[in-house]
């Protein structure tokens, strides 16, 4: 293991999108057994430096593999297609009008039951989302494409939570 290694080779993953997130839980895990600070008590301040170095990399490839947008995005870029969702926001023109329709509905939602209809068409949207990415990256390997579905699922889970925010405030 290199601290540079991608988070991939770091949990010993397959480098795809599809994973199974028991065995990610399951390395980190293991890694971490590996290199807790703890482990290095007795061999000095340099040791525990080390480890500490070593215990925050493997959390941060950790929390990349276990989230499937993290994970989508990271792997766009570690092939070459960066994200850049603060400088791209190129979408779809479908893609735009279903925002703008998701919002507004939001925004019109006065009963509870409207604001879970809501919340329900977007899981299923999500879903549908990251099964076609999941194709796209794994079958296809349209990096380019993904990075396109990774930056259109980043307003997706945004609006799913300002959804949920907005189910908590009417007591759901």
């Amino acid at each position: 293991m290199k601290l540079d290694d991608d988070d991939f080779t770091l949990l010993g993953l397959p480098l795809r999108f599809a994973q199974d997130r028991a065995l990610i839980d399951t390395r980190w895990r293991e890694l971490q057994a590996q290199v807790h600070p703890d482990r290095f008590a007795a061999d000095g301040a340099a040791s525990q430096r080390v480890a500490m170095q070593w215990a925050v990399r493997v959390n941060v490839a950790y929390q990349r593999m276990k989230d499937p947008l993290k994970r989508a995005a990271y792997l766009c870029e570690l092939k070459g297609a960066a994200i850049n969702a603060e400088s791209n926001t190129a979408m779809p023109s479908g893609f735009l009008v279903q925002q703008m329709e998701w919002r507004e509905a939001l925004d019109d939602a006065a009963a509870l039951s409207d604001v879970e209809a809501l919340a329900d068409a977007v899981t299923k949207h999500r879903e549908l989302a990251f099964a076609k990415l999941q194709a796209t990256l794994d079958q296809q390997g349209d990096i380019h494409s993904a990075a396109q579905q990774v930056r259109a699922l980043m307003f997706v889970e945004r609006f799913a939570d300002d959804v949920d925010q907005r189910l908590e405030a009417l007591g759901q």
